[in-house]
Protein backbone atom coordinates (compact mmCIF):
# COMPACT_ATOMS: atom_id res chain seq x y z
CA UNK A 1 0.00 0.00 0.00
CA UNK A 2 1.16 3.26 -0.74
CA UNK A 3 2.40 5.55 1.85
CA UNK A 4 -0.26 7.83 2.71
CA UNK A 5 1.52 11.27 3.11
CA UNK A 6 2.95 10.55 -0.08
CA UNK A 7 -0.42 10.11 -1.96
CA UNK A 8 -2.14 12.97 -0.34
CA UNK A 9 0.00 15.39 -1.72
CA UNK A 10 -1.47 15.10 -5.03
CA UNK A 11 -4.30 16.92 -5.77
CA UNK A 12 -7.59 14.77 -6.48
CA UNK A 13 -8.10 15.08 -11.05
CA UNK A 14 -11.55 15.45 -9.66
CA UNK A 15 -11.44 18.10 -7.19
CA UNK A 16 -8.89 20.19 -9.96
CA UNK A 17 -7.44 18.70 -12.96
CA UNK A 18 -4.99 21.24 -13.71
CA UNK A 19 -3.65 21.18 -10.62
CA UNK A 20 -3.87 17.64 -10.73
CA UNK A 21 -1.42 17.53 -13.97
CA UNK A 22 0.74 20.06 -12.40
CA UNK A 23 1.28 18.48 -9.33
CA UNK A 24 2.10 15.54 -11.15
CA UNK A 25 4.92 17.22 -13.47
CA UNK A 26 6.61 18.49 -10.78
CA UNK A 27 6.01 15.80 -7.61
CA UNK A 28 7.08 13.04 -10.18
CA UNK A 29 10.26 15.12 -11.01
CA UNK A 30 9.85 15.79 -14.62
CA UNK A 31 10.01 19.81 -15.01
CA UNK A 32 11.33 22.81 -13.17
CA UNK A 33 9.97 26.30 -13.79
CA UNK A 34 12.94 28.75 -14.64
CA UNK A 35 13.50 32.48 -13.93
CA UNK A 36 13.00 32.45 -17.88
CA UNK A 37 8.69 32.70 -18.19
CA UNK A 38 7.13 30.52 -20.15
CA UNK A 39 10.75 28.16 -20.48
CA UNK A 40 10.97 24.75 -18.52
CA UNK A 41 14.18 22.71 -17.15
CA UNK A 42 13.54 19.12 -18.17
CA UNK A 43 14.58 16.98 -15.70
CA UNK A 44 16.34 13.54 -16.08
CA UNK A 45 12.65 12.14 -15.38
CA UNK A 46 11.16 14.02 -17.82
CA UNK A 47 14.34 14.32 -20.40
CA UNK A 48 14.36 11.05 -20.37
CA UNK A 49 10.65 10.33 -22.11
CA UNK A 50 11.82 12.30 -24.32
CA UNK A 51 14.88 10.69 -25.49
CA UNK A 52 13.11 7.06 -25.60
CA UNK A 53 10.27 8.58 -27.91
CA UNK A 54 12.59 10.50 -30.04
CA UNK A 55 14.91 7.38 -30.58
CA UNK A 56 11.70 5.16 -31.40
CA UNK A 57 10.08 7.90 -33.86
CA UNK A 58 13.28 8.13 -35.42
CA UNK A 59 14.20 4.98 -35.90
CA UNK A 60 9.97 4.62 -37.47
CA UNK A 61 11.67 7.59 -39.67
CA UNK A 62 14.44 6.62 -41.13
CA UNK A 63 12.73 3.11 -42.07
CA UNK A 64 10.49 5.30 -44.57
CA UNK A 65 13.95 7.00 -46.23
CA UNK A 66 14.34 9.90 -43.97
CA UNK A 67 17.60 11.54 -43.35
CA UNK A 68 18.52 14.17 -40.67
CA UNK A 69 19.77 17.49 -41.04
CA UNK A 70 20.48 20.41 -38.55
CA UNK A 71 19.27 24.29 -40.17
CA UNK A 72 20.12 27.58 -38.22
CA UNK A 73 18.16 28.63 -35.37
CA UNK A 74 18.22 32.13 -36.83
CA UNK A 75 15.73 33.26 -40.08
CA UNK A 76 16.43 37.13 -41.47
CA UNK A 77 13.23 38.62 -41.68
CA UNK A 78 13.20 38.57 -45.63
CA UNK A 79 13.05 34.98 -45.59
CA UNK A 80 10.26 34.83 -43.22
CA UNK A 81 8.63 37.87 -45.35
CA UNK A 82 8.49 35.73 -48.46
CA UNK A 83 5.38 33.76 -48.02
CA UNK A 84 2.76 36.04 -47.17
CA UNK A 85 -0.07 33.79 -45.09
CA UNK A 86 2.79 31.79 -43.44
CA UNK A 87 4.44 34.89 -41.66
CA UNK A 88 0.95 36.06 -40.50
CA UNK A 89 0.35 33.00 -38.75
CA UNK A 90 3.29 33.23 -36.81
CA UNK A 91 4.02 36.85 -36.32
CA UNK A 92 2.51 37.07 -33.08
CA UNK A 93 4.54 34.59 -31.49
CA UNK A 94 8.55 35.47 -32.90
CA UNK A 95 10.94 36.47 -30.89
CA UNK A 96 13.22 38.80 -32.39
CA UNK A 97 16.87 39.11 -32.32
CA UNK A 98 17.85 42.75 -33.03
CA UNK A 99 21.87 43.27 -31.73
CA UNK A 100 24.52 41.41 -32.23
CA UNK A 101 26.68 41.66 -28.92
CA UNK A 102 26.75 45.63 -28.59
CA UNK A 103 26.04 46.01 -32.30
CA UNK A 104 22.40 46.57 -33.86
CA UNK A 105 21.97 43.90 -36.14
CA UNK A 106 21.49 45.92 -39.55
CA UNK A 107 18.61 43.21 -40.60
CA UNK A 108 16.90 41.65 -37.41
CA UNK A 109 16.43 38.12 -37.20
CA UNK A 110 13.84 35.52 -35.55
CA UNK A 111 14.34 32.77 -33.37
CA UNK A 112 12.70 29.85 -35.28
CA UNK A 113 9.03 29.35 -34.96
CA UNK A 114 9.18 26.83 -37.45
CA UNK A 115 11.64 26.18 -40.07
CA UNK A 116 10.08 26.09 -43.32
CA UNK A 117 11.33 29.48 -45.00
CA UNK A 118 15.13 27.88 -44.18
CA UNK A 119 14.40 24.87 -45.84
CA UNK A 120 12.86 26.89 -48.78
CA UNK A 121 16.32 28.89 -48.87
CA UNK A 122 18.33 24.95 -48.43
CA UNK A 123 16.47 23.58 -50.88
CA UNK A 124 17.01 26.66 -53.20
CA UNK A 125 20.93 25.33 -53.51
CA UNK A 126 20.18 22.02 -53.05
CA UNK A 127 17.74 20.97 -56.21
CA UNK A 128 18.11 21.63 -59.56
CA UNK A 129 16.94 18.94 -61.98
CA UNK A 130 14.38 16.02 -61.37
CA UNK A 131 17.31 13.83 -60.55
CA UNK A 132 17.86 15.84 -57.06
CA UNK A 133 14.19 14.66 -56.23
CA UNK A 134 13.00 13.77 -53.31
CA UNK A 135 14.71 15.08 -50.59
CA UNK A 136 13.39 13.21 -47.51
CA UNK A 137 14.87 15.31 -44.21
CA UNK A 138 14.23 15.77 -40.69
CA UNK A 139 15.18 17.71 -37.40
CA UNK A 140 15.30 17.13 -34.03
CA UNK A 141 15.82 21.06 -32.17
CA UNK A 142 13.80 23.33 -30.45
CA UNK A 143 11.82 25.99 -31.60
CA UNK A 144 10.75 29.70 -30.04
CA UNK A 145 7.10 30.65 -30.05
CA UNK A 146 6.20 33.98 -27.60
CA UNK A 147 3.15 32.32 -26.01
CA UNK A 148 1.12 34.39 -23.58
CA UNK A 149 0.11 31.52 -21.52
CA UNK A 150 2.08 28.60 -20.49
CA UNK A 151 1.76 25.09 -18.97
CA UNK A 152 4.62 22.37 -18.66
CA UNK A 153 5.53 20.06 -21.53
CA UNK A 154 1.73 21.16 -23.25
CA UNK A 155 2.57 25.02 -24.02
CA UNK A 156 6.26 27.03 -23.75
CA UNK A 157 7.71 29.52 -25.39
CA UNK A 158 10.74 27.51 -26.17
CA UNK A 159 10.12 23.82 -26.69
CA UNK A 160 11.76 20.80 -28.16
CA UNK A 161 10.00 19.21 -31.63
CA UNK A 162 11.32 17.00 -34.74
CA UNK A 163 10.01 18.78 -37.91
CA UNK A 164 10.35 16.75 -41.07
CA UNK A 165 10.56 18.53 -44.34
CA UNK A 166 10.47 17.23 -47.80
CA UNK A 167 10.28 17.74 -50.78
CA UNK A 168 9.09 16.29 -54.19
CA UNK A 169 8.53 16.31 -58.30
CA UNK A 170 4.76 15.57 -58.06
CA UNK A 171 1.93 16.81 -56.11
CA UNK A 172 0.85 13.11 -55.93
CA UNK A 173 4.08 12.20 -53.94
CA UNK A 174 3.83 15.20 -51.53
CA UNK A 175 0.04 14.11 -50.52
CA UNK A 176 1.36 10.53 -50.17
CA UNK A 177 3.90 11.51 -47.64
CA UNK A 178 1.45 13.48 -46.33
CA UNK A 179 -0.82 10.77 -45.42
CA UNK A 180 2.46 8.29 -44.48
CA UNK A 181 3.79 10.44 -42.18
CA UNK A 182 0.71 11.27 -40.41
CA UNK A 183 -0.16 7.31 -40.11
CA UNK A 184 3.01 6.81 -38.70
CA UNK A 185 2.37 9.36 -36.23
CA UNK A 186 -1.18 7.49 -35.83
CA UNK A 187 0.89 4.33 -35.45
CA UNK A 188 2.98 5.45 -33.41
CA UNK A 189 0.52 7.33 -30.83
CA UNK A 190 -1.08 3.55 -30.24
CA UNK A 191 1.56 1.51 -30.35
CA UNK A 192 4.06 2.94 -28.24
CA UNK A 193 2.41 5.85 -26.15
CA UNK A 194 -1.21 3.61 -25.78
CA UNK A 195 -2.70 6.76 -26.70
CA UNK A 196 -5.79 6.42 -29.17
CA UNK A 197 -6.04 8.69 -31.80
CA UNK A 198 -8.63 10.15 -33.98
CA UNK A 199 -6.71 10.75 -38.16
CA UNK A 200 -8.62 13.51 -40.10
CA UNK A 201 -8.31 16.81 -41.97
CA UNK A 202 -8.41 20.38 -40.24
CA UNK A 203 -10.80 22.92 -41.83
CA UNK A 204 -8.92 25.52 -43.62
CA UNK A 205 -9.67 27.79 -41.22
CA UNK A 206 -7.62 25.65 -38.26
CA UNK A 207 -4.93 24.48 -40.72
CA UNK A 208 -1.17 25.32 -41.06
CA UNK A 209 -0.60 28.76 -42.05
CA UNK A 210 0.88 28.56 -45.96
CA UNK A 211 -0.60 25.03 -46.07
CA UNK A 212 -2.76 23.68 -48.82
CA UNK A 213 -4.20 20.62 -46.26
CA UNK A 214 -3.29 19.89 -42.77
CA UNK A 215 -3.50 16.36 -41.53
CA UNK A 216 -3.73 16.30 -37.96
CA UNK A 217 -4.24 13.10 -34.91
CA UNK A 218 -6.29 13.87 -31.97
CA UNK A 219 -6.23 12.61 -28.55
CA UNK A 220 -8.82 12.40 -25.95
CA UNK A 221 -7.43 13.31 -22.53
CA UNK A 222 -8.53 12.12 -19.12
CA UNK A 223 -11.10 15.54 -18.44
CA UNK A 224 -12.96 15.30 -21.92
CA UNK A 225 -10.16 17.88 -23.93
CA UNK A 226 -9.02 17.31 -27.21
CA UNK A 227 -5.07 17.76 -27.53
CA UNK A 228 -3.57 18.02 -31.26
CA UNK A 229 -1.06 15.54 -30.95
CA UNK A 230 0.82 15.27 -34.32
CA UNK A 231 0.15 17.08 -37.89
CA UNK A 232 1.38 17.12 -41.32
CA UNK A 233 1.36 19.15 -44.15
CA UNK A 234 1.02 19.34 -48.00
CA UNK A 235 2.30 22.80 -48.91
CA UNK A 236 1.61 22.00 -52.25
CA UNK A 237 4.21 24.27 -54.59
CA UNK A 238 2.90 27.89 -52.74
CA UNK A 239 6.75 27.89 -51.20
CA UNK A 240 8.59 27.19 -53.83
CA UNK A 241 6.64 29.77 -55.83
CA UNK A 242 7.83 32.01 -53.08
CA UNK A 243 11.17 31.38 -52.92
CA UNK A 244 11.35 30.71 -56.78
CA UNK A 245 12.67 27.20 -56.12
CA UNK A 246 12.61 25.36 -59.36
CA UNK A 247 13.60 21.87 -60.87
CA UNK A 248 14.41 20.68 -64.24
CA UNK A 249 12.02 17.98 -65.45
CA UNK A 250 12.32 14.88 -67.66
CA UNK A 251 10.66 16.49 -70.36
CA UNK A 252 13.52 19.53 -70.15
CA UNK A 253 10.92 22.17 -68.56
CA UNK A 254 11.44 24.42 -65.68
CA UNK A 255 9.18 23.23 -62.85
CA UNK A 256 8.40 24.36 -59.44
CA UNK A 257 8.25 21.30 -56.60
CA UNK A 258 5.64 20.22 -54.37
CA UNK A 259 6.28 20.74 -50.17
CA UNK A 260 5.29 19.07 -46.88
CA UNK A 261 6.00 19.54 -43.46
CA UNK A 262 5.32 17.55 -40.30
CA UNK A 263 6.09 17.43 -36.75
CA UNK A 264 5.48 16.48 -33.16
CA UNK A 265 6.59 18.28 -29.90
CA UNK A 266 7.24 17.75 -26.17
CA UNK A 267 3.93 17.63 -25.53
CA UNK A 268 3.33 14.12 -26.02
CA UNK A 269 4.58 13.90 -23.09
CA UNK A 270 2.06 16.38 -21.48
CA UNK A 271 -0.35 13.32 -23.55
CA UNK A 272 0.81 10.57 -21.39
CA UNK A 273 0.25 12.13 -18.49
CA UNK A 274 -3.39 13.47 -19.31
CA UNK A 275 -4.42 9.90 -20.82
CA UNK A 276 -2.72 7.34 -18.16
CA UNK A 277 -2.42 9.32 -15.18
CA UNK A 278 -4.03 8.46 -11.91
CA UNK A 279 -4.61 10.26 -8.29
CA UNK A 280 -1.06 8.58 -7.30
CA UNK A 281 0.91 10.14 -10.09
CA UNK A 282 2.04 9.40 -13.39
CA UNK A 283 1.11 5.61 -15.25
CA UNK A 284 3.98 5.46 -17.83
CA UNK A 285 3.31 2.82 -21.07
CA UNK A 286 6.41 0.68 -20.57
CA UNK A 287 7.68 1.68 -23.61
CA UNK A 288 8.44 4.99 -22.92
CA UNK A 289 8.99 4.30 -19.13
CA UNK A 290 12.62 5.15 -18.17
CA UNK A 291 12.67 2.49 -15.39
CA UNK A 292 10.19 -0.28 -16.48
CA UNK A 293 10.49 -2.02 -13.07
CA UNK A 294 11.73 -1.16 -10.00
CA UNK A 295 12.96 -3.45 -7.27
CA UNK A 296 12.50 -3.03 -3.68
CA UNK A 297 14.69 -4.95 -1.02
CA UNK A 298 12.49 -5.95 2.02
CA UNK A 299 14.30 -5.18 5.30
CA UNK A 300 17.42 -5.42 2.83
CA UNK A 301 19.69 -4.69 6.08
CA UNK A 302 19.52 -8.54 6.70
CA UNK A 303 21.94 -11.04 4.83
CA UNK A 304 21.44 -11.94 1.57
CA UNK A 305 18.13 -9.39 0.86
CA UNK A 306 20.36 -6.72 -1.19
CA UNK A 307 22.42 -9.71 -3.18
CA UNK A 308 19.44 -11.44 -4.08
CA UNK A 309 17.97 -7.93 -5.80
CA UNK A 310 20.95 -7.65 -7.23
CA UNK A 311 20.57 -11.26 -9.18
CA UNK A 312 16.88 -10.87 -9.85
CA UNK A 313 17.83 -7.19 -11.21
CA UNK A 314 20.26 -8.86 -13.62
CA UNK A 315 18.05 -11.71 -14.89
CA UNK A 316 15.85 -9.17 -15.45
CA UNK A 317 17.98 -6.71 -17.49
CA UNK A 318 19.16 -9.80 -19.51
CA UNK A 319 15.89 -9.89 -20.92
CA UNK A 320 15.97 -6.08 -22.00
CA UNK A 321 14.19 -4.33 -19.02
CA UNK A 322 15.26 -1.55 -17.74
CA UNK A 323 15.46 -2.11 -14.40
CA UNK A 324 16.50 -0.29 -10.90
CA UNK A 325 16.93 -1.49 -7.54
CA UNK A 326 15.81 1.21 -4.58
CA UNK A 327 18.47 0.31 -1.70
CA UNK A 328 17.64 3.62 -0.52
CA UNK A 329 17.33 3.94 3.31
CA UNK A 330 13.78 4.79 3.28
CA UNK A 331 10.73 2.62 4.72
CA UNK A 332 8.95 0.21 1.74
CA UNK A 333 5.84 2.35 2.19
CA UNK A 334 7.59 5.37 0.94
CA UNK A 335 9.55 3.56 -1.74
CA UNK A 336 6.07 1.83 -3.19
CA UNK A 337 4.51 5.66 -2.97
CA UNK A 338 7.84 6.47 -4.77
CA UNK A 339 7.75 4.73 -7.74
CA UNK A 340 4.27 4.76 -7.83
CA UNK A 341 4.26 8.87 -8.41
CA UNK A 342 7.34 8.00 -10.90
CA UNK A 343 5.02 5.61 -12.84
CA UNK A 344 7.29 2.75 -13.04
CA UNK A 345 5.11 -0.07 -14.76
CA UNK A 346 5.97 -3.17 -12.37
CA UNK A 347 7.21 -3.43 -8.98
CA UNK A 348 9.19 -6.53 -7.38
CA UNK A 349 9.03 -7.02 -3.89
CA UNK A 350 11.64 -9.01 -2.26
CA UNK A 351 12.61 -9.77 1.45
CA UNK A 352 13.93 -12.11 3.86
CA UNK A 353 10.99 -14.77 4.25
CA UNK A 354 10.08 -14.33 -0.24
CA UNK A 355 13.99 -15.42 -0.17
CA UNK A 356 13.30 -18.43 2.36
CA UNK A 357 10.14 -19.71 -0.05
CA UNK A 358 11.76 -18.65 -3.23
CA UNK A 359 9.39 -16.40 -4.32
CA UNK A 360 9.04 -12.55 -4.60
CA UNK A 361 5.89 -9.61 -5.18
CA UNK A 362 5.31 -8.32 -8.45
CA UNK A 363 2.99 -5.52 -8.61
CA UNK A 364 1.29 -3.75 -11.75
CA UNK A 365 1.06 0.26 -11.39
CA UNK A 366 -1.25 0.85 -13.80
CA UNK A 367 -4.31 -1.38 -12.05
CA UNK A 368 -2.55 -1.52 -8.55
CA UNK A 369 -2.80 -6.21 -8.88
CA UNK A 370 0.20 -7.87 -6.66
CA UNK A 371 0.79 -11.37 -7.33
CA UNK A 372 3.32 -14.27 -5.96
CA UNK A 373 6.16 -15.45 -8.57
CA UNK A 374 8.55 -17.84 -8.42
CA UNK A 375 12.04 -16.00 -8.05
CA UNK A 376 13.13 -18.16 -11.19
CA UNK A 377 10.68 -17.42 -13.20
CA UNK A 378 10.49 -12.99 -12.64
CA UNK A 379 12.61 -12.09 -15.67
CA UNK A 380 10.25 -13.86 -17.75
CA UNK A 381 6.75 -13.37 -16.13
CA UNK A 382 8.10 -9.38 -15.99
CA UNK A 383 9.12 -9.69 -19.33
CA UNK A 384 4.96 -10.63 -20.62
CA UNK A 385 3.80 -8.62 -17.72
CA UNK A 386 5.39 -5.11 -19.28
CA UNK A 387 3.85 -6.37 -22.80
CA UNK A 388 0.34 -6.73 -21.27
CA UNK A 389 0.40 -3.72 -19.16
CA UNK A 390 1.38 -1.61 -22.16
CA UNK A 391 -1.80 -3.64 -24.35
CA UNK A 392 -3.94 -2.90 -21.47
CA UNK A 393 -3.36 0.43 -21.31
CA UNK A 394 -4.13 1.55 -24.63
CA UNK A 395 -7.63 -0.17 -24.63
CA UNK A 396 -8.62 1.46 -21.47
CA UNK A 397 -7.87 4.65 -23.17
CA UNK A 398 -9.81 3.54 -26.07
CA UNK A 399 -12.89 2.71 -23.73
CA UNK A 400 -13.11 6.01 -22.03
CA UNK A 401 -12.19 7.87 -25.13
CA UNK A 402 -15.11 5.56 -27.13
CA UNK A 403 -17.16 6.40 -23.72
CA UNK A 404 -16.45 9.95 -24.16
CA UNK A 405 -16.80 10.49 -27.65
CA UNK A 406 -20.89 11.21 -28.69
CA UNK A 407 -23.24 12.28 -31.62
CA UNK A 408 -25.60 15.10 -32.13
CA UNK A 409 -27.63 15.79 -35.34
CA UNK A 410 -29.75 18.87 -33.89
CA UNK A 411 -28.22 22.26 -33.11
CA UNK A 412 -30.08 22.10 -29.55
CA UNK A 413 -28.61 18.38 -28.87
CA UNK A 414 -25.30 19.91 -30.03
CA UNK A 415 -25.42 22.76 -27.44
CA UNK A 416 -26.56 20.50 -24.77
CA UNK A 417 -23.81 18.24 -25.62
CA UNK A 418 -21.38 20.73 -24.49
CA UNK A 419 -23.12 21.90 -21.75
CA UNK A 420 -23.15 19.05 -20.20
CA UNK A 421 -20.63 17.00 -21.43
CA UNK A 422 -17.00 16.79 -21.94
CA UNK A 423 -14.99 14.94 -24.75
CA UNK A 424 -15.82 14.61 -28.80
CA UNK A 425 -18.89 15.47 -30.19
CA UNK A 426 -19.35 13.97 -33.86
CA UNK A 427 -21.65 16.27 -35.84
CA UNK A 428 -21.94 17.55 -39.71
CA UNK A 429 -20.49 20.43 -40.70
CA UNK A 430 -22.09 22.71 -43.96
CA UNK A 431 -18.57 23.70 -44.95
CA UNK A 432 -18.98 27.42 -44.08
CA UNK A 433 -16.27 29.15 -41.76
CA UNK A 434 -19.39 31.21 -40.64
CA UNK A 435 -20.55 28.30 -38.42
CA UNK A 436 -17.20 27.58 -37.23
CA UNK A 437 -16.87 31.14 -35.74
CA UNK A 438 -19.99 31.30 -34.47
CA UNK A 439 -19.67 27.28 -32.30
CA UNK A 440 -16.33 29.09 -31.36
CA UNK A 441 -17.02 32.10 -30.02
CA UNK A 442 -20.71 30.22 -28.75
CA UNK A 443 -19.38 27.39 -27.14
CA UNK A 444 -15.91 27.72 -27.00
CA UNK A 445 -15.45 24.70 -29.34
CA UNK A 446 -13.15 24.16 -31.91
CA UNK A 447 -13.59 21.69 -34.82
CA UNK A 448 -10.83 19.02 -34.48
CA UNK A 449 -10.73 17.34 -37.17
CA UNK A 450 -12.45 15.90 -40.77
CA UNK A 451 -12.11 12.26 -39.92
CA UNK A 452 -10.75 10.26 -42.89
CA UNK A 453 -13.51 7.40 -42.14
CA UNK A 454 -16.72 10.29 -43.16
CA UNK A 455 -20.36 8.92 -42.19
CA UNK A 456 -23.74 11.04 -43.04
CA UNK A 457 -25.28 11.10 -39.59
CA UNK A 458 -27.49 13.25 -40.82
CA UNK A 459 -28.13 16.09 -43.60
CA UNK A 460 -28.16 19.25 -42.56
CA UNK A 461 -25.47 20.87 -40.80
CA UNK A 462 -25.47 21.17 -36.67
CA UNK A 463 -25.46 24.85 -37.00
CA UNK A 464 -27.24 26.18 -39.46
CA UNK A 465 -29.46 23.58 -40.95
CA UNK A 466 -27.88 24.02 -44.47
CA UNK A 467 -27.46 20.62 -46.40
CA UNK A 468 -24.08 18.86 -44.61
CA UNK A 469 -21.13 18.48 -46.21
CA UNK A 470 -18.84 16.70 -43.93
CA UNK A 471 -18.56 14.67 -40.14
CA UNK A 472 -16.22 16.70 -37.70
CA UNK A 473 -15.00 15.94 -34.61
CA UNK A 474 -15.34 18.84 -32.48
CA UNK A 475 -14.21 19.66 -28.89
CA UNK A 476 -12.56 21.84 -26.04
CA UNK A 477 -9.08 21.52 -26.79
CA UNK A 478 -5.55 22.32 -25.26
Amino acid sequence: MADKKQVEAITSMEEDFAQWYTDVVKKADLIDYTSVKGCMVFKPAGYAIWELIQKQMDERFKATGVENVYLPMFIPERLLEKEKDHVEGFAPEVAWVTHGGLAPLQERMCVRPTSETLFCDFYKNEVHSYRDLPKVYNQWCSVVRWEKETRPFLRSREFLWQEGHTIHATMEEAEQRTIQMLNLYADFAEEVLAIPVIKGRKTDKEKFAGAEATYTIEALMHDGKALQSGTSHNFGDGFAKAFDIQFTDKDNTLKHPFQTSWGTTTRLIGAIIMVHGDDNGLVLPPKVAPVQAVIVPIRQQQEGVLEAAGRIKEALTGKGIRVKIDDTDKSPGWKFAEAEMRGIPVRVEIGPKDIEAGKAIIARRDTGEKTECAIDALADTAAALLDTIQHDMLERARARRDMQTYTATTKEEFEKLFAEKSGFVRAMWCGDVACENEIKEKLSVTSRCMPFEQEKISDVCVCCGRPAQKLVYWGRAY
